[in-house]
């Protein structure tokens, strides 16, 4: 744990006891801090209180003694109305920041010398946070991850000079973190996502940039130019004096990454050199996860690895669970595990990365189904139904695609499995990516998720992928 010593003798407000305020509450606790937590539910605030984090009325307290309010991520701040903790702090012209914004002034007040690269976008982000810490231990170097991604930030190893923080950012947690000053700040890309929290695009926008304003003119900003508004932050940000590396799968770029054919080239003044055959990173498969593997060199080039040392980290990296996951493998079919594509957009990045796909799909649907997927229908072999969307589905893929309506999870890979073992082809794919939330039949994305593997698991002949 990293201990808060910057607010030692403070009195601090804290408000939301999920796991991350909880950790943030025992590291400000640690570090000498006077700690007051507060949460809407009353369950939350028995478990902080059952682990020893004093617990108060905030509703009611006096707000005039609080340094900080600690709010969590999860709250609003800003739309669709602040909560009335947020008002409350304001009404007392009391700062309101989150754990980001606590680790990055730790960092400044310890060791401000840490290695820190700080990773946002909309999509491809938790990806890109993985592979850049597979990179970096599998050279051999201290990291640690979390933030959005994994641990809660200040559950992370405390700062030393040569120990890496691989840190993925939400922009809610951005939000909270003004103070945020990464020696790598990575933007991916940008679609319009979280408006019911943010208002318009322009201000969700607004805040991603912010993770790049704070890089310092001796770090680095990465930034993804193939939509409109990650480039015009990549513009904004070369006026800075800071070094900018562009990435772009769609098209050359002059400084920076870009992808041709299956090569990523990096480019320098127009002169563009071999950085990775993107063929020989079977967990990196498609266009997107070209960029997220884009990011990863240009970072920990930065970061003084060898273009050896990154292609390896590259190649060997296994993937994030239930994201275009290899699980097994039966003669030549290959199954993998998508299970966090809930949405057509997502299932689009899966169904491009493969040439003949057995696809499972369905669950509860979300707004507009697969319509948007047609164009990919000449490569799907066959399609199986599962849940509640299975009727509609079926509707949408009609005569374009053979389907069979399985139910379940479990018979649609038993199905799925025998129609790929008669399959012709090098690599047939049996596809779990649903287009569709896991709630009719599961928890959560990640229960599916391991339904899947599991049912995997089960048929006769599987190995390793």
């Amino acid at each position: 744990m990293i201990k808060i010593t910057c607010f030692a003798g403070k009195r601090v407000a804290l408000f939301g006891l999920g796991g991350s305020g909880r950790v943030a509450a025992r590291a400000l606790i640690a570090g000498g801090a006077h700690v007051t937590a507060g949460d809407d539910q009353a369950a939350n605030i028995a478990t902080a209180a059952a682990e020893g984090i004093p617990t108060g009325d905030l509703a009611s307290a006096d707000w005039s003694g609080f340094e900080a309010l600690i709010l969590s991520p999860g709250v609003p701040l800003t739309h669709p109305v602040p909560h009335w903790v947020v008002k409350r702090a304001r009404g007392a012209d009391v700062e309101i920041i989150g754990d980001i914004e606590l680790f990055v002034r730790e960092r400044q007040h310890v060791c401000p010398q840490a290695p820190l690269i700080a990773i946002t976008g909309t999509n491809g982000k938790s990806t890109t946070t993985a592979l850049i810490h597979h990179v970096l231990q599998s050279a051999g170097r201290l990291c640690d991850v979390g933030g959005n991604l994994g641990p809660a930030v200040l559950g992370l190893s405390p700062f030393t000079p040569e120990r890496h923080y691989v840190v993925e950012c939400s922009s809610f947690q951005i939000d909270l973190a003004p103070s945020l000053d990464p020696t790598v700040g990575i933007q991916l890309n940008l679609t319009p996502d979280h408006l019911d929290r943010h208002g318009t695009v322009q201000n969700y926008a607004a805040i991603k940039e912010q993770l790049l304003s704070g890089v310092p003119r001796t770090g680095l900003i990465v930034c993804g130019v193939d939509d409109g508004l990650s480039e015009a932050m990549a513009d904004r940000a070369e006026m800075s004096g800071t070094r900018v590396e562009r990435l772009s799968v769609r098209r050359p770029v002059s400084d920076g990454f870009y992808l041709d054919g299956h090569i990523l080239m990096r480019a320098r003044a127009a002169a563009a050199t071999f950085a990775v055959d993107m063929s020989r990173c079977p967990a990196l498969k498609g266009a997107h996860n070209a960029q997220n593997a884009a990011a990863a060199f240009a970072a920990a080039k930065h970061l003084g690895l060898e273009d050896d040392e990154i292609r390896r980290g590259l190649e060997t990296f296994p993937g994030l669970a239930h994201r275009m996951e290899r699980v097994g493998r039966v003669g030549n079919v290959l199954f993998v595990n998508d299970s966090k594509a809930t949405n057509a957009d997502a299932t689009e990045k899966a169904l491009s990365s493969y040439e003949t796909v057995f696809w499972i799909l369905g669950g509860k649907a979300k707004d507009g189904g697969i319509t948007s997927l047609n164009g990919f229908f000449p490569k799907i072999v066959k399609a199986y139904l599962i849940g509640e969307a299975a009727d509609a589905f079926a509707a949408t893929l009609g005569s374009a695609v053979s389907h069979e309506i399985c139910g379940t999870l479990e018979r649609a890979v038993e199905a799925a499995a025998r129609d790929a073992g008669l399959a012709a082809g090098p690599e047939p794919v049996v596809l779990l990516s649903p287009a569709c939330a896991s709630y009719d039949q599961f928890p959560n994305f990640e229960v599916r998720g391991a339904a899947f593997r599991e049912a995997v698991r089960k048929l006769p002949g599987v190995t390793a992928p």
